[in-house]
């Protein structure tokens, strides 16, 4: 069976997602949905609004890739149309939003997985293995951190900018962190963060976190953020058990990142990218795994639940920001 894709959003997401659909068996990418008609077209066939996308197109897949403020609109229209939903990372910017979506999934009867690309790193992918069959022992401190410059829309207005959209690197950048932690190392119970977000400082371009999670278990996890640094895309890894250590940097491993740019050469948002073969690609992976999901008729590897808690994990680590004070998690 070929899976007809339908694509929301033609930015540096959706064509990163558009590069992988082209190249993927048992897909086909039948419309595309931005209001920048140039950009639409460029990812496939160009549709000037939904309702004709849904009627002419017939997609089996919705695959919204818009800015997060759209993302409610596209999960609950996707979902009424009876449509196998895939909608990128964060979720949302309220955990209002979100619960709508999930009713909105749930009532409707459809599949839905939503973005959260780092599980499909092979170094996080390992690292996960290597927790789980216990090569460090029982965890007790981890650290991430991911770094970056500020995204760059290339002249075009600056959503990234106002953390009213965005939440800021918190809610969009770390929140990457945040589920890979939760997926790997169990619920969070307590968020405590430091940063720029609220502050007077705070111009949005420039931003800086330091969070720190209580595990379930006991563990605690702090993560690093920034959109101010000086030498381009990195992350690093560092698990701490009774047993052992595993760390990960990639300055110092083969390149895991590139900044991609939109067409014409302008500017980008800094996403990383797998220099292996295109089928080994993180995005591709993750894609792939939606469409094994669909065809076996499991459930998606990663929910909206578990989209749902990572923006949970972000939004409380924004209120600590602004209050001073840790959060709870119930």
């Amino acid at each position: 069976m070929t899976y007809r894709v339908a694509l929301i959003g033609a930015g540096t997401m959706g064509d990163v997602h558009a590069r992988h659909w082209n190249a993927m068996p048992g897909a086909e990418i039948v419309g595309v949905l931005d209001p920048r008609a140039d950009a639409a077209r460029a990812a496939g066939p160009a549709f000037a609004d939904w309702d004709t996308l849904i009627s002419q197109s017939k997609p089996d897949i919705v695959d919204i890739c818009t800015p997060t403020p759209f993302h409610r609109e596209y999960v609950e229209k996707a979902a009424a149309a009876g449509k196998a939903i895939f909608v990128e990372k964060p979720l949302s910017r309220s955990i209002e939003d979100c619960d709508a979506m999930l009713a909105a999934v749930e009532k409707a009867g459809v599949p839905a997985m939503s973005g959260h690309v780092l599980r499909y790193f092979p170094e996080f992918a390992a690292a996960k293995r290597a927790v789980d069959a216990g090569t460090v022992g029982k965890p007790i401190t981890i650290r991430t951190a991911r770094m970056a410059g500020f995204p760059d829309l290339g002249g075009r207005p600056n959503w990234y900018a106002d953390p009213a959209q965005s939440g800021g690197l918190v809610l969009d950048m770390i929140l990457h962190d945040f589920d890979w932690l939760r997926w790997t190392f169990g619920p969070v119970t307590r968020v405590f963060a430091k940063g720029l977000y609220g502050q007077e400082e705070y111009f949005g371009d420039l931003d800086y976190a330091l969070v720190t999670l209580r595990f379930a278990s006991g563990a605690v996890g702090h993560v690093t953020g920034s959109w101010a640094h000086p030498g381009g895309f990195r992350t690093t890894l560092e698990i701490a058990g009774d047993a052992g250590l595993i760390e990960h940097d990639s300055d110092r491993s083969a390149p895991l990142s590139a900044m991609l740019k939109t067409k014409g050469g302008a500017g980008g948002v800094a996403v990383p990218e797998s220099p292996m073969a295109p089928t080994e690609d993180p995005y591709y992976q993750e894609l792939a795994a939606f469409v094994h999901a669909l065809q076996n008729n499991l459930p998606p590897p990663v929910t909206l639940q578990d989209a749902r808690e990572a923006t949970r994990i972000a939004l409380a680590a924004l209120e600590s920001i602004e209050t001073g004070k840790s959060v709870t998690l119930s």
